[in-house]
């Protein structure tokens, strides 16, 4: 065995541990193939362990991640927890302690996956969102002044550093380098309005630009883009962008691809632990009845091994997951798939087994 890998698992609320185990079970199959190890510790973080103990993680548990190759995540989200509890105090706390400051949102149509988008297929829709991810109007700063009066006052502050910025930017030219498909990055901004953020962005942006003249550059306002991304998918290659308008982008980039039970995303720390999910969320109404689609989760599975170095493993699952959508899934949607969870990564097992 060339190498072995320690990675922390947190199954997490509703349908995450079902996807969670496809994913497993797809990364333990490419384990096989490339003769590398993964070991696996379980961490119960999530709506049920914040509704029997009222803790959401702890700093004891942070440590514990931080000295993991990797961090697998199924879905944080419970219908019994008011929203932003388990968000601000798991999923943001773990970014900002980790300082997983890169989100990265492949944006993929596969063949045979249906996409809104009229006249659009496989060939237009292939890119990829780099949001930065610990700064921006996620950082937290703001409050509230005479709150349920007639004066109350809610300020939420935009927080853009030149050191989070620049690394952002620095990044995203690196992955499109080495991405290597149009060479082609765009930054995403609003400049005409938000003139003091995006002034820092777009300065910043211009700046590194001349130490990648291989790369092709180009500014979009967030309006324009959201636009072009529905009319003109294929003149992206890499975005990036700030941490709000990542969010938004990335999740309309979700719905061309075919919607979100085939959409992952990895919030990565190039030199440290990074956290790797499935973006659909918990869909806590379909828990335990086998009918949510794991290929997101499969293809955070992808993400991990591409980003820990296992070019090779992330390859055989990319072909195999592009075969089970092509060929044996009728739908991405829950429920209209004709299999079950389990019987798709299955599928996704059996073609790495026999073809790679």
């Amino acid at each position: 065995m060339s190498k072995k890998y320690e990675i922390a698992v947190i199954p997490g609320d509703g349908t995450g541990p079902e996807v969670v185990a496809e994913g497993i079970k797809v990364i333990e199959a490419v384990a096989a193939k490339c003769n590398i190890g993964f070991q696996f510790s379980t961490y119960d973080i999530g709506g049920e362990h914040y509704l029997t103990t009222g803790e959401t993680i702890s700093d004891q548990l942070l440590d514990s991640l931080a000295q993991k190759d990797a961090i697998f995540l199924g879905a944080i989200g419970h219908p019994e927890v008011q929203p932003g509890v388990l968000e601000k105090g798991i999923l943001l706390k773990t970014r900002f302690a980790l300082d997983q400051y890169i989100n990265l949102r492949p944006v993929k149509l596969y063949e045979g996956v249906y996409t809104p988008l009229k006249d659009k297929g496989a060939e237009h829709i292939d890119f990829v969102v780099v949001r930065e991810n610990t700064e921006g109007i996620y950082a937290g700063a703001g409050g509230v002044l005479k709150r349920g009066t007639p004066d109350e006052i809610a300020t939420q502050e935009s927080i853009n550093t030149r050191k989070g910025v620049e690394r952002c930017i620095r990044y995203a030219f690196e992955y499109c380098r080495t991405r290597n498909k149009a060479k082609k990055l765009t930054l995403c901004g609003k400049t005409n309005v938000l003139t003091y953020a995006f002034d820092l962005w777009e300065r910043a942006f211009y700046e590194v630009a001349q130490e990648y003249p291989d790369i092709e550059t180009d500014y979009a306002h967030i309006d324009a883009l959201c636009m072009w991304m529905v009319k003109n998918p294929e003149w992206f290659d890499v975005i990036v962008t700030d941490n709000m308008f990542g969010d938004i982008i990335s999740d309309l980039g979700a719905m061309i691809q075919g919607g979100m039970g085939i959409a992952a995303g990895a919030n990565i720390n190039p030199a440290g632990v990074s956290m790797f999910e499935p973006i659909g969320g918990s869909a806590p109404k379909y828990t335990g009845q086998q009918k949510i689609n794991p290929i997101a989760a499969i293809l955070a599975a992808q993400l991990m091994l591409d980003t820990i170095g296992e070019k090779k493993g992330a390859t055989f699952v990319d072909a195999a997951v592009a075969k089970v959508l092509r060929e044996d899934i009728k739908d991405v949607a829950a429920g209209k798939m004709g299999h079950s969870t389990q019987e798709v990564g299955d599928l996704v097992v059996d073609y790495i087994n026999k073809n790679c």
